[in-house]
């Protein structure tokens, strides 16, 4: 599948303002170097509830962190995932199973079999991009 396949602008348009504001970050810890405390903070910015899931559960920017997604006690509407490919699909199929409404695997992070599990469960699915990246060209 080429990275078309991957992404539509509808879809990613949806996902950013139609989805919910409710957004888990797979990944996202408070290691500056890591690209997803900054995108985490442009999400923010832009209204976005961010909520960190790393097996470590640190607090970041304020927002306490759970170790996986399904020990988050309230809805998540949408799963950005900043793991390493190999690891992305379980953490898709975790966001299936807990009811999220959309996945987002962000940059370089491709797997096209939990790409087709996830649609095929009805939810939205961006893949290989990044929301930071996208939701300024939305305003």
């Amino acid at each position: 599948m080429n990275a078309d396949g991957y992404a539509d602008e509808r879809t990613i348009r949806r996902i950013l303002t139609e989805s919910g504001d409710t957004w888990a970050v797979a990944g996202l810890s408070t290691n500056e170097q890591r690209p997803a405390l900054g995108v985490a903070r442009v999400l923010r910015r832009f209204g976005k509830r961010v909520v960190p899931v790393h097996p470590k559960a640190e607090t970041v920017d304020g927002e306490p962190g759970y170790a996986s997604l399904s020990d988050i006690p309230f809805p998540v509407d949408v799963v950005d995932v900043f793991v390493n490919s190999r690891l992305a699909g379980a953490v898709a199929d975790e966001a299936v199973a807990i009811g999220a409404k959309a996945v987002w695997f962000q940059l370089g992070v491709i797997d096209e079999a939990a790409l087709a599990r996830t649609r095929a469960a009805g939810l939205e699915m961006v893949m290989d991009r990044c929301p930071a990246i996208e939701i300024p060209r939305l305003r």
